[in-house]
């Protein structure tokens, strides 16, 4: 872990909720200068504790409003096999997370998809690109919690 100050974790709590807060305002709310906080953000950056700043999107209204957890299970687990599954879920469209798991389960996939219809064209990019197992899906019906923001 990289060595942060209790005004580098204020400063991230800040921006976890908003990136686009001016520096003058994240300032107020940590004490610092704009400067300050500019410099502490730019470090960040570099050390790569702030790996991206994104604008967080509404699924449902872009038309993506089924969410799917994918459980994959595979024969296989040699480099060649797992590179080839990387490259695939990295490359089709719709899926947002790859875990590879302990347990009964080999891999986890979260995705975004429009309807049935668009998980089973889903599901058919992925067992055309990489032989698998098993794969069961778990479809959402509600979300209770989905907060993207780490406790500092």
């Amino acid at each position: 872990m990289e060595t942060i100050d209790t005004l580098d974790r204020k400063i991230l709590t800040v921006l976890q909720r908003s990136a686009d807060m001016p520096l003058e305002a994240i300032g107020d709310q940590v004490g610092l200068s704009r400067n300050a906080v500019w410099r502490r953000i730019k470090a960040l950056e570099a050390t790569g504790i702030i790996r991206a700043r994104r604008a967080e999107l509404d699924a449902g209204k872009l038309g993506l409003g089924l969410m799917v957890f994918m459980q994959i299970r595979t024969h296989s687990h040699d480099p060649d096999w797992q590179g080839t599954f990387a490259k695939a879920t990295q490359t089709i469209p719709g899926i947002l997370n790859v875990y590879r798991m302990t347990g009964d389960l080999d891999y986890l996939i979260r995705a975004r998809v429009a309807d049935m219809a668009d998980y089973d064209r889903l599901y058919q990019q992925l067992i055309k690109r990489v032989p698998l197992s098993d794969v069961a899906a778990s479809f959402v019906m509600e979300e209770i919690k989905d907060d993207p923001v780490l406790p500092l």
